[in-house]
């Protein structure tokens, strides 16, 4: 799987049991404190072998740091990126660095996978049910925070703890289920990614506002229109594919476009394992909700 295939990362089969997954990822700081920016960011970057539904063996640093950047704080990018790496159980073997005006960092990550249990975009089936992993609000808070709209340290809190958190128990889970098909949410905010796995399926997939998850605070930020301007990027690119109820509000309609960085999986599963799967992702800490379901036709649509 390449660019032939496009999915969230490259796969080669070395036999019939096992095959290798490659990603990389990096970004620029998303939040100040320099250990939880290197966590999140190798979080997300981890996350790609996690929607193919395999494991990281190991990963290397990639970093672009100014010459003024003080030692200790690229020390504590470092340890934030390093303590994610092994809390996944994955080995760091490296990496690179260069010079560059603004921080930088991430991490190339190569996982395992046995190919008959490889989780692709393009497996979603009519009648399958929809579950969200993580609540969604991300980039509206973090940029509401940045603009200093919001000044709760908790509300900033729960979302790095969001960020932070591997989809390592999403993505076992959803193994365990059967999943038919699953994506990480980032960038291209919930629409986009939704839209990458429908259109890979050949179907459609129904959302309904109400069941969807938010991170506390997130409502009020976008009420307010804090939104990153990859959100507006997004709705110009997507919008167009998709069908929203006319009781939603602008708002609402934009959150869904809201770019989110290091979030959780979006999973197809058959609406008979649905239940077991939310009670095992609950038990383990996740915050996951079924939010929709695979029908007949192409786009999104949006319920109320």
């Amino acid at each position: 799987m390449g660019l032939g295939t496009p999915d969230d990362a490259a796969v080669y089969r070395l036999n019939d049991q096992q095959a290798i997954i490659q990603t990389v990822d990096f970004f620029s700081p998303v939040v100040d404190d320099p250990y939880w920016f290197g966590a999140i960011a190798a979080a997300n970057a981890l996350s790609d072998v996690y929607a193919m539904g395999g494991r990281p063996l190991f990963a290397l640093n990639l970093c672009a740091f100014p010459d003024d950047l003080p030692a200790e704080v690229i020390a504590e990018i470092l340890r934030g990126g390093a303590d994610k790496v092994a809390e996944a159980g994955a080995a760091l073997a490296g990496g690179h660095s260069i010079r560059d005006r603004e921080p930088k960092y991430g991490l190339s990550v190569t996982g395992l996978i046995d190919p008959r249990l490889l989780t692709r975009k393009g497996g979603a089936q009519v009648g399958d049910q929809l579950v969200l992993t993580k609540p969604l609000g991300v980039g509206v808070l973090t940029t509401a925070f940045k603009q200093e709209a919001i000044r709760d340290t908790a509300v900033i809190g729960a979302a790095i703890a969001s960020m932070a958190r591997l989809n390592r128990r999403a993505a076992e889970a959803g193994n365990t289920a059967g999943a038919s098909s699953a994506t990480d949410i980032t960038g291209y905010g919930l629409i986009g990614h939704a839209l990458e796995m429908a259109d890979a399926a050949q179907v459609a997939f129904r959302f309904e506002w109400s069941r969807l998850t938010f991170l506390p605070g997130a409502r009020a930020a976008a009420q307010a229109w804090h939104f990153p301007g990859g959100a507006e990027t997004n709705a110009r690119a997507y919008a167009p594919r998709v069908h929203f109820a006319a009781g939603l509000a602008d708002w609402q309609r934009q959150l869904l476009f809201d770019p989110q960085t290091s979030g959780g999986l979006l999973l197809s599963v058959a609406a008979g394992r649905v239940e077991g799967l939310l009670a095992t992702l609950r038990a383990a800490g996740e915050d996951a909700a079924a939010v929709g379901e695979v029908v007949p036709g192409s786009g999104l649509i949006v319920e109320a």
